[in-house]
């Protein structure tokens, strides 16, 4: 058996919010002890990921400690070797962003919310962050008449035009990622699917420096299929970070560790970052964007950030042996699924010349399509079967 132990090279990245959970929700409070980041920055190190990633509070959340928590952090990531890979600002927690942050109506609210951007900015580049996500978790609005949405993504786009000329004019090397979700906190977000991302970026004075963070259980709370989304991320060059978590279909966001929820569907979200055999492939960091169930203890805790990591691995192994299937490589062929990369209308070949070509439509009608012979062979990849 294969020994899916993680290493650095493996690029697993986990929020400090993940393993940091308390556990607490509509219904109840806290279930676990708060865990000191710095803590977590060390146990996360011995499971063998490579970076970690936080929101400002998750790190920092008493001004008055900042110096002394970053020294602490600081001196954890330079014994570990762990990178802080990604930085993001919590616009959605405190009280004053109850109706929006850079959307909210109130314009001294959107002033402070890209102040505070602004501030862990700064702070994502002292640490050598490379990407900041932005996730607009209260971006949005539950009453029709409430928020002027033309007016809401005006200020969207205001918001990251000034963010992406501050990252030029300060000389930062960092990219912009943008995290959809349809709904919760808010009934309907702004920006719920990778497509509305995408529509608002290539509106942006410089849509080269923001692309997207995209998560399973956000799209899959959609009842959209993540991997096709992602794969459209890649096709258009604007998969900057991802968040992998599990999620049983179109309900709460679960947040379940990788693997757990839709094992299908996770199969081919790994086959999709790998390139789905001749495609672009994801190069980022994997990063887990879960939360260790409320009824488990810390122990619990870092079985289910382990087992985020090794179901990957698990998953990866299985993808790569379909890939190289040579009975695969035959059912691709009779599926001709290759043929898809030939463009429609041939090199020297005008629309007249299509229009005027003749076409067995009955034989193609009965033609076989091969797909459920070429889908289990990957169900028994998947299962372990071959």
């Amino acid at each position: 058996m294969t020994d899916y132990t993680p290493s650095p090279e493996d690029k697993f990245s986990f929020g400090l919010w993940t393993v940091g959970w308390q556990g607490t929700d509509v219904f109840g409070p806290s279930s676990r002890d708060l865990l000191d980041p710095v803590e977590a920055t060390y146990r996360l190190a011995e499971l063998g990921a490579a970076a970690v990633t936080f929101h400002d509070d998750d790190l920092l959340p008493d001004e008055d400690e900042r110096d002394a928590v970053l020294e602490r952090f600081e001196k954890a990531l330079a014994e570990t070797g762990l990178a802080v890979e990604m930085v993001t600002t919590n616009l959605f927690s405190a009280p004053v962003f109850k109706e929006g942050a850079l959307t909210a109506n109130n314009r001294e609210v959107r002033r402070y919310a890209l102040a505070k951007v602004l501030r862990n900015v700064d702070l994502a580049a002292s640490l050598g962050a490379k990407t900041f996500v932005l996730w607009g978790g209260r971006e949005g609005a539950e009453h029709g008449a409430a928020k002027d949405v033309q007016a809401a993504l005006d200020r969207y786009r205001e918001s990251l035009d000034l963010l992406c000329a501050y990252v030029k004019e300060q000389g930062y090397d960092i990219r912009f990622a943008l995290e959809p979700k349809p709904n919760e906190p808010r009934g309907d977000i702004l920006l719920p699917t990778i497509g509305h991302a995408l529509a608002l970026i290539a509106e942006l004075d410089d849509p080269s420096m923001v692309g997207l963070n995209p998560e399973v259980g956000h799209e899959e709370m959609a009842g959209l299929n993540f991997a096709q989304g992602i794969s459209q991320a890649l096709w258009h060059d604007k998969l900057f970070h991802v968040d992998l978590n599990g999620q049983h279909g179109p309900r709460f966001d679960q947040d379940l560790r990788f693997g757990a929820g839709n094992l299908r569907g996770a199969f081919w979200t790994v086959d999709a970052l790998l390139g789905a055999g001749t495609g672009k492939a994801y190069d980022g960091y994997v990063h887990f964007d879960f939360k260790p169930p409320r009824a488990e203890a810390m122990d619990g805790v870092w079985e289910s950030a382990r087992g985020c990591m090794r179901n990957y691995l698990m998953l990866r192994e299985r993808v790569q042996a379909f890939r190289s299937d040579p009975d695969v490589v035959a059912a691709l062929e009779a599926a001709e699924v290759g043929t898809l990369r030939t463009p429609t209308l041939g090199e020297g070949e005008s629309l007249a010349d299509l229009r005027a070509a003749s076409y067995d439509v009955e034989g193609l009608a009965a033609r076989s399509v091969g797909m459920e012979a070429l889908d289990q062979l990957a169900l028994e990849h998947l299962l372990g079967a071959r």
